[in-house]
């Protein structure tokens, strides 16, 4: 017979404050199989820890109930309590009384207290029936993958790199530097972006303990923390890297020009490119889509009639190592890692979605990253703010929140548009002094280091501050013309102005959906990727050996990137060095005899957990327990049931609903 000790606490106010704690503690008294029950005021403090220690050792207690708050927050600490007084930590059981009960009946008490009794009665009905469970070592391979190479994923790596791990650094574009890479001017200190970034982007590649894949993606992850084995592939560049010195007289010469992904289609690029003059690596890859000798290989093959498109070779004929390799083919690679970091960043709102602000309709309305190349010394305009007739603008409304804090779009703030839309400000009065600036505004929110300082001295260099969205951007009779709503004064106006700046949001990356399936990890409501826990775990997933960095988890400026990167990789840093960790006790379990081996199980396990195999001629599932976490899905959908899942039995769960 069990020997169930049960401990109500009393969480300072958030559950006695509701609940009658001493009418729960007499009514657990009298459950079947409860040998001890008391109260603590703070159960997870350290006083309080002793007590339920003590508790169990004197009354020879073989279970443990503990109502408290969420086990999210503390069924680890109370899991140690019963392993240091000589329990197996898994016969805990944990009753949430706090979000479960007080915290959602704070004005009715009595009923309350009943419910807190119910949650007890059920918590120690499935304790009696709780069985020991056994965590299992894991070897752990000593390499780390960071995935995405803004400045998050560069802060990662190093300092990875830094504590004596190798890292592979993996970024889809042909270079590093992320978003960052495009600023000019970062607020509130308007130091130089490229200043601070390049010198990292160059210890990066140079770093001993760093191998830095570029023009590559994951596309599969297998295994679990520790042993994960990744499939990479190495989109082929046309260009041996290796033979490569990057003199650059290749791109100087290709004929070819496109648009350029880099400055968002305001400049110019050739067929064979390096995205910017400070690109690491600083070698180039060709576009296989616009060059002209690929479109005459591909018209060969084809076996098309007609003239065939023109031959170029420019680059080939002209380099002087023969670094060009038209045979060059993608390689997919296979590599086991210990940890991920995930730091792939995020994506800005698309304003087309918001038609009455005209853009990609109406000249000279722009996005912010827009503006920040056409600020920027090596972007389109070699850093002179210009309208598209090559005029300078005279007036420029800024507008704030464009797909943040909407309804319609986005709910959330984006939390960096205010400060860098004051940035703008700034730099269009410096460069242009008699320019007019309006800043068309919901709510500043300047909440950073030196953040309301920089709007103070906006607004003394003249900046006009309207408090009120923009309902239209049209044209106008000499540019553009806004309509507006003074929420100060409560009147409706028209400005006419040469320029307008959308100062957009941070959205999810376009891919966030596959990036989320191959990574195994969950989104939030707004799309952003899921953290374990918003406050206690803030770049650890429920995908162990996981970890999350950088804009990614959400809205970040700069600082908080390199924060999270630095997070990132200090967990992942936790993981490497040890020799061994402990797998999750709480999985799936098959009982052979009833499966009928139809493998619905495998197909909705999220985990890839499951496998057939064949036992005396017959096919059943099998569950490796290394990549289980224990969610239950398959236990779920069982037709034959048979499938349980250890800690949370059919046996236990049907001792709930019976104890009701």
């Amino acid at each position: 017979m069990a020997r169930i000790g049960v401990f109500i606490c009393h969480c300072g106010h958030n559950i006695a404050g509701v609940i009658d704690v001493g009418r729960v503690v007499e009514a657990a008294k009298r459950m079947p199989g409860v040998a001890y029950a008391g109260d603590y005021i703070y159960c997870c403090s350290d006083p309080g820890q002793a007590f339920i220690r003590q508790a169990i050792k004197e009354n020879r207690l073989t279970r443990v109930v503990v109502g408290a708050c969420s086990p999210r927050m503390h069924e680890k600490t109370f899991q140690e309590v019963l392993a240091s007084a000589g329990l197996n930590p898994f016969l805990l059981e944990m009753a949430n009384l706090r979000e479960h009960c007080s915290w959602v009946h704070s004005e009715a008490k009595e009923e309350a207290t009943e419910k807190a009794i119910d949650l007890i009665r059920m918590a120690v009905a499935k304790a009696s029936r709780a069985e020991p469970l056994f965590a299992k070592p894991i070897p752990i391979t000593k390499r780390a993958l960071v995935v995405g190479g803004g400045i998050a994923g560069i802060q990662a790596a190093l300092d990875i790199a830094n504590a004596g791990f190798e890292v592979v650094l993996v970024e889809r574009e042909p270079t590093i530097g992320g978003k960052m890479a495009k600023f000019d001017k970062t607020f509130p200190t308007l130091d130089c972006a490229s200043c601070i970034l390049t010198p990292r982007m160059v210890e990066v590649a140079k770093h001993p303990n760093i191998r830095l894949m570029t023009y590559a993606e994951v596309e599969e992850v297998k295994g679990y923390a520790g042993n994960f084995e990744v499939r990479i592939r190495q989109k082929a560049r046309k260009v041996d890297h290796s033979k490569c010195t990057g003199c650059g007289t290749c791109w100087q010469k290709c004929p070819t020009k496109v648009p350029s992904e880099f400055d968002l289609g305001l400049g110019k690029r050739t067929a064979i490119y390096i995205p910017f003059p400070q690109a690491v690596p600083p070698k180039p890859v060709i576009d296989t889509v616009n060059c002209r000798y690929m479109a005459y290989l591909e018209f060969v093959r084809s076996g098309r009639e007609g003239k065939p498109p023109p031959q170029c070779r420019i680059c080939e004929k002209l380099c002087p190592t023969g670094a060009i390799n038209w045979d060059e083919e993608d390689a997919i690679i296979t590599e086991r890692f210990g940890a991920i970091v995930v730091a792939t960043g995020y994506d800005l709102f698309d304003p087309s979605q918001i038609p009455q602000y005209g853009y990609g309709r109406l000249d000279n309305v722009i996005t912010s990253l827009e503006f920040e190349r056409i600020l920027n010394a090596s972007g389109p305009t070699g850093g002179r703010i210009l309208l598209k007739d090559g005029r300078e603008p005279k007036r420029v409304a800024i507008v704030h929140c464009v797909g943040s804090r909407d309804l319609n779009y986005n709910e959330y703030c984006s939390k960096v548009c205010c400060m860098y839309s004051m940035k703008y400000a700034h730099l269009i009065k410096e460069r242009i002094p008699d320019a007019e600036v309006y800043e068309f505004y919901i709510d500043v929110r300047s909440a950073g280091k030196g953040f309301e300082e920089f709007y103070n001295r906006v607004l003394d260099e003249g900046v006009r501050f309207v408090r009120g969205k923009v309902a239209e951007i049209f044209k106008g009779k000499d540019g553009l013309s806004v309509r507006f709503e003074d929420t100060l004064t409560g009147g409706r106006h028209v400005l006419s102005v040469d320029m307008v700046i959308l100062a957009c949001g941070l959205v999810p990356q376009r891919d966030a959906g596959e990036v989320a399936r191959i990574f195994k990890l969950s989104r939030s409501p707004d799309g952003f990727f899921l953290e374990k826990h918003p406050k206690l775990d803030p770049v650890n997933t429920h995908a162990d050996g996981v970890f999350l960095a950088g804009a990614c988890i959400g809205p970040c400026d700069i600082p908080d990137a390199v924060a999270r990167g630095s997070a990132a990789a200090a967990k992942a840093i936790g993981l490497l060095s040890r020799d061994e960790i402990l797998s999750e006790p709480m999985t799936a379990i098959v009982d052979i005899s009833k499966c009928s081996g139809c493998m619905l199980c495998e197909e909705i396990c999220p985990f890839d957990a499951i496998e057939p195999q064949v036992v005396r001629g017959k096919r059943v599932a099998r569950v490796k327990e290394e990549l289980c976490k224990g969610c239950g899905s398959c236990a779920a959908a069982c037709r034959s049931g048979a499938i349980n899942l250890r800690g949370f039995t059919h046996q236990q769960l049907l001792a709930e609903v019976e104890a009701l």
